[in-house]
C-alpha cells in the first residue's frame, strides 16, 4: 500500500536535508531542464531512477 502525498514546508524539507533524513528529488524528467535550474542538495530523477533499488524501504524522499 503506497501512502498519501504529504506536503511539507520548505523549512522542514531544509532541516530533514540537514539531519540526512530525506532525499530531495527534482522531478524534472529532461535533464537539461535540471542543470538549467539547479536546486542545491537535490539529486536529478534519473539519478533518482538508476538508485531507486538500492535505496532504503523506508527512506523519506522528497520531490520538487
Amino acid at each position: 500500500m503506497v501512502a498519501e502525498p504529504k506536503r511539507i514546508t520548505p523549512e522542514e524539507v531544509h532541516q530533514r536535508l540537514k539531519a540526512g533524513e530525506a532525499l530531495l528529488v527534482c522531478a524534472y524528467e529532461d535533464e537539461a531542464e535540471f542543470k538549467m535550474m539547479p536546486l542545491q542538495g537535490a539529486i536529478s530523477f534519473n539519478e533518482f531512477k538508476s538508485r531507486l533499488s538500492s535505496l532504503a524501504k523506508g527512506q523519506e524522499i522528497v520531490f520538487n
